[in-house]
């Protein structure tokens, strides 16, 4: 690809001597300049801490060409067991810069270090040693028929890659969730092109770095930065030379996906929103339900597309239930995602803070009980400028009321009485959602009766975020379209060929 070496930096994502952090597009191996610029905000501060470039459709155009020059040359002969030998490399190498992803994470959500550290870093690498075992351990399936003329065939599938996948990357858990994808689209033999966040680029260029270290073939993984319409997300979506996209995020930008996607029929995956309900009978374990739950709804600041925003609760225990998650979102401390004991980082953004304080007033004038939060922490020093709002809590709002039907992505969560199982699995399912349920009981029929009435992709019972990567994970109705993990992920990213032999 003549026109991207041409105009290229050293094989590194960022000027580590300049502050801000430049974060350029990754095409065909290289670093390349081009591009308008735009601010990464530390959300924690307010700061910027890192500029990225924005990939116009020429950009875009010579990633796609990258990208299927890829799969006709080394990275498309290369033998499964060399693929899956790189693609282990490519977890070994994140494990060894890991303090590079940490810190590029953190700065680009604000999370608490503990956190990034503990989940998005460790299963950013796994990821990549998850799909490489699944895809040496998957059967094709084959068959023998008689002929009309009395002889026999033998028919076996060998499975194919599909060609160029557009990976669309959400900001909440941007390495983990980006190589959910990558990792499965790449061991099918796929060359990708990912568009990452715009509020957070850092680590998904990073990677680019991590790819040439270990001997990806240039263009079998390429990053793309911008925004969505009129920039790279659309450029890439509409592309004819993209076979398919995969995305998560807001059920909106799917449905716009989808219309972009639309003249070249791609492939699609989606993970959409969600407001996931909770479900405690009188009998659950009360003490550890609440503590579950709390994490459940407040961890990552409730920018988590699995929180339960919607709590029913039998109102025997309801108002011990109430005062327990009050006394678990009054106990955490907000703060720098370095500080010591910290729970909760910032929003993500402030445009995204203002959208949840909305619905933190809506809440009020339409009713509810405050049970405790509710507005903007007052923080000192650095974090003072952050994107903070407070873990929130109301009681006493109707079922039907926009703050229990809309996604509000912050931490927060109504809290609803019940009294009979038909009544809470109807106003559980009453939802245009349908991503996941967690349900708390003791009694073992009533955790399969009401477990399986969910019209959710996955449903939990006495737990929540427990899962076997190999398991299918999706949503139904408005929450997304198709099932990711082990060999679902696999069959996405993959298409069967049938081989017919006359024997």
């Amino acid at each position: 690809m003549s026109s991207v070496a041409e105009n290229h930096h050293p094989k590194t994502a960022v000027d580590r001597t300049d502050a801000p952090s430049k974060l350029r597009n990754f095409v065909d191996g290289r670093f390349i300049d081009g591009g308008q610029p735009f601010e990464i905000r530390n959300p924690a501060t307010g700061r910027v801490h890192a500029v990225a470039y924005e990939a116009d459709r020429a950009i875009v155009d010579q990633a796609v060409a990258a990208a299927r020059e890829a799969l006709n040359g080394d990275w498309g002969r290369m033998t499964l067991a060399k693929r899956r030998a790189v693609l282990t490399a490519v977890a070994d190498r994140i494990e060894e810069r890991f303090d590079e992803f940490l810190e590029a994470e953190v700065a680009d959500t604000g999370k608490p270090l503990s956190i990034a550290r503990h989940l998005d870093i460790p299963r950013g690498a796994a990821n990549f040693r998850v799909f490489s075992d699944t895809i040496a351990n998957l059967p094709t399936e084959s068959f023998e028929m008689d002929t009309p003329d009395g002889g026999k065939a033998l028919n076996y599938a060998v499975r194919k890659p599909l060609g160029v996948i557009g990976v669309i990357a959400p900001w909440n858990l941007p390495l983990l969730l980006m190589t959910w994808k990558v990792a499965p689209a790449m061991a099918c033999g796929n060359a990708v092109i990912v568009k990452p966040s715009e509020e957070t680029p850092s680590t998904t260029t990073l990677l680019g770095e991590v790819m040439t270290e270990v001997g990806v073939p240039d263009g079998a993984y390429n990053v793309v930065h911008g925004f969505g319409p009129n920039s790279a997300g659309e450029f890439l979506t509409s592309h004819q030379g993209v076979r398919a996209i995969t995305f998560t995020g807001e059920t909106r930008t799917g449905a716009e996906i989808m219309k972009s996607a639309a003249p070249t029929v791609k492939a699609l995956s989606f993970e959409l929103g969600g407001k996931s309900p909770a479900i405690v009978f009188a009998d659950a374990d009360l003490e550890v339900a609440i503590a579950t739950l709390a994490r459940a709804a407040f961890v990552n600041t409730g920018q988590v597309c699995l929180a339960p925003e919607r709590m029913y609760v039998e109102r025997p225990v309801f108002d011990n239930f109430v005062a327990g998650l009050k006394a678990k979102a009054e106990a955490m401390k907000l703060g720098l995602p370095h500080d010591e004991g910290v729970d909760l980082g910032p929003l993500i953004s402030e445009e995204h803070r203002g959208k949840v304080l909305e619905y933190y007033g809506l809440a009020l004038e339409e009713g509810a009980d405050l049970v405790t939060g509710g507005g903007v922490p007052k923080l000192s020093g650095d974090a003072a400028n952050g994107y903070f709002v407070e873990p929130t809590i109301w009681t006493g709002l109707a079922h039907d009321s926009p703050v229990c039907r809309e996604e509000i992505f912050g931490p927060c969560c109504a809290i609803m009485p019940f009294d009979t199982e038909e009544e809470v699995i109807a106003l559980a399912n009453d939802t245009k959602y349908g991503l996941c349920s967690s349900v708390w009981t003791q009694n073992l029929s009533r955790a399969h009766r009401v477990g399986q009435a969910m019209e959710v992709g996955l449903s939990w019972v006495n737990s929540w975020f427990l899962r076997d990567l190999r398991t299918p994970f999706g949503g139904s109705k408005m929450s997304g379209i198709g099932r990711e993990g082990g060999e679902h992920s696999i069959n996405f990213y993959s298409e069967p060929s049938n081989v017919c032999i006359k024997l």
